[in-house]
């Protein structure tokens, strides 16, 4: 991967990234709701989900991606669904002050990577970046394996720099609410952003 390639492939990823989309929208919700613990494994999930599609793009199996289109769908839906389980435990969950509850931690590391792996696999953004733009700025048929691994790197420090300024954001918008009807207008925020994620992921193609 020349200089020049290199500079393009991270402009073009930072400014994905960056971009609200459902995965974003998850991640936040999941911080919201659950504090700042929540961030590490939902952050290596979308890197996994990223190096697959990474992966698929730079070995030339986008094709097969599309042939085997019924495997993603049933992602898609599942990531939706639970998503929507999410959305729905925060919308009922016990209400407490944060003074007495500093996070909480019912939802494990290893659901948090799950779910943000399903999300990043069957993200439109995603898709159309690895399949659609990344081939157009980037040589893929003259990718060596070096030059995978620089890109595999860029991916890391750009998406894990990026989403820890919105995890420290959002964990820092959490210290607002103190008091339990606070909570419960927290809850609903965070409910209603992992919902909204679900819905784009399940409306588009």
């Amino acid at each position: 991967m020349s200089w020049d390639g290199i500079v393009v492939f991270a402009i073009a990823y930072a400014i994905v990234v960056i971009s609200p989309g459902p995965g974003l929208a998850s991640f936040i919700g999941q911080i919201l709701g659950h504090g700042i613990k929540a961030a590490p494994a939902q952050a290596l999930g979308i890197y996994a989900g990223d190096l697959v599609w990474y992966g698929l793009a730079a070995t030339g199996l986008a094709a097969l991606a599309h042939a085997f289109a019924g495997v993603f769908l049933i992602v898609k839906w599942l990531g939706a669904a639970y998503l929507v389980f999410l959305a729905w435990k925060m919308w009922t969950a016990e209400v407490k002050s944060l003074d007495t509850v500093a996070a909480r931690g019912a939802t494990s590391h290893s659901s948090l990577f799950a779910s943000s792996l399903m999300v990043t696999l069957s993200n439109p953004k995603a898709i159309v970046f690895y399949l659609a733009v990344l081939p157009a700025i980037v040589d893929l048929s003259a990718l060596t394996p070096s030059g995978f691994a620089i890109g595999a790197a860029i991916i890391a420090v750009i998406l894990f720099t990026i989403l820890a300024i919105y995890a420290l954001a959002a964990h820092a918008a959490r210290g607002f609410f103190r008091s339990p009807k606070a909570m419960r207008i927290l809850n609903r925020v965070s409910g209603s952003a992992i919902a909204s994620a679900a819905v784009v992921i399940a409306a588009r193609n």
